[in-house]
């Protein structure tokens, strides 16, 4: 018999305590800076690149990792599909005053005009946006109030989900999420969308009184004085995350995070404009904002939103990274800028599964 002598190296002896690389099903150790066993996902403690070689049940391979380049290269080929989004001349903003970070939480109104000057109302005539539109006034906008779906907001519900996907963004994001394993059937994808974003769960005592799609897209008011310490025992905040803390005091904005529905309010002079933080890089739409405002005497202190973009691309890009990073920061690339954008799941319910529903999502600003 021969002896087959291997010689190895010490990168080869070694694995990176930060990584996944040899120790998938590992046991836990408190003493680990990151995980690589099954329960990782739950507790938010896997190393960045577990799905890479630990292969989450039910993918085929470790090709079925979303990677952070497949991230960059869809997020650009989802802006380009943006066929309906607002052209230069269908919106003409007014920022005026630019608050510095100690001048968000003042409550101070620092712009005495309307942020928006123009908006061309014919946008809203195409049937993505008049359905996005139709699903607004659909909820109750204090939490804690238990939300009654009645049978046609049922039909809203499904002829948004219908409308959006007959565009070309919509469905790149399912052939890109159905080559990775996560969807057999643009049916499943659909039915999934509908849970994810449309399912209610609670948010105060016990009631049905919230959904992803209320909470990011239609806004939320606090009355209650629910500190940071709650937000961490209602299942989703975690800390470092600064765009949605409107539950944090008294007669706070939470969620909130659409142009549209900013628009439409402040038209109807409900919503009034104090000032702004953050102005992206985009000299054309989807541009970005973070924006300071009052809705009905409740503050928001920052609001981030895209501008002139279409219902599918923000619904689109907040489903693929709740898809891909949840409860993380999901690096994305629109028209050559870097743009990140965080997603939180409800961890207090489930839906089929197991499958957690969406907390939030929003764009980070400086």
């Amino acid at each position: 018999l021969r002896t087959r002598l291997l010689f190895l190296s010490p990168k080869d002896l070694y694995t990176a305590p930060d990584s996944c690389e040899g120790r998938c099903e590992e046991p836990y150790s408190e003493e680990d800076e990151c995980h690589c066993h099954a329960e990782c996902e739950r507790y938010r403690s896997c190393c960045g690149d577990y799905y890479r070689h630990c292969r989450p049940e039910g993918f085929s391979s470790s090709r079925d990792a979303i990677t952070d380049e497949d991230l960059l290269h869809l997020s650009e080929q989802l802006y380009g599909a943006d066929h309906n989004k607002a052209r230069p001349t269908d919106i003409t903003m007014n920022p005026q005053y630019q608050a510095s970070p100690t001048e968000t939480g003042d409550e101070e109104d620092r712009s005495p005009q309307p942020l928006y000057k123009y908006v061309n109302e014919g946008l809203f005539s195409k049937p993505t946006y008049a359905s996005f539109i139709k699903l607004l006034d659909n909820y109750q906008r204090v939490t804690g109030r238990e939300e009654e779906v009645t049978a046609e907001e049922l039909r809203e519900q499904d002829n948004f989900l219908k409308e959006v996907m007959k565009t070309e963004l919509m469905k790149k994001l399912f052939v890109f999420l159905h080559q990775k394993h996560r969807y057999g059937s643009e049916q499943e994808f659909v039915a999934d969308l509908k849970e994810m974003w449309f399912g209610l769960y609670s948010r105060g005592d016990g009631e049905r009184d919230s959904s992803g799609f209320e909470h990011v897209f239609s806004g939320r008011a606090r009355t209650d004085g629910m500190g940071g310490a709650g937000q961490h025992r209602a299942g989703w905040l975690t800390p470092g995350s600064h765009l949605c803390l409107g539950e944090v005091k008294k007669r706070k904005v939470s969620g909130f995070h659409n142009w549209i529905r900013f628009y439409l309010l402040e038209k109807q002079g409900i919503v009034n404009y104090f000032s702004h933080n953050f102005n992206g890089p985009w000299n054309t739409y989807p541009d970005v904002l973070g924006l300071q405002f009052s809705w009905d005497g409740f503050y928001k202190e920052v609001g981030s939103a895209f501008i002139g973009c279409s219902p599918e691309f923000e619904f689109g890009l907040y489903t693929l990274c709740f898809i891909a990073r949840p409860g993380r920061a999901c690096h994305l690339s629109l028209g050559g800028y870097s743009l990140s954008i965080q997603t939180y799941p409800w961890t207090k319910a489930t839906y089929g599964n197991g499958k957690e529903y969406l907390a939030t999502a929003y764009v980070i600003s400086p």
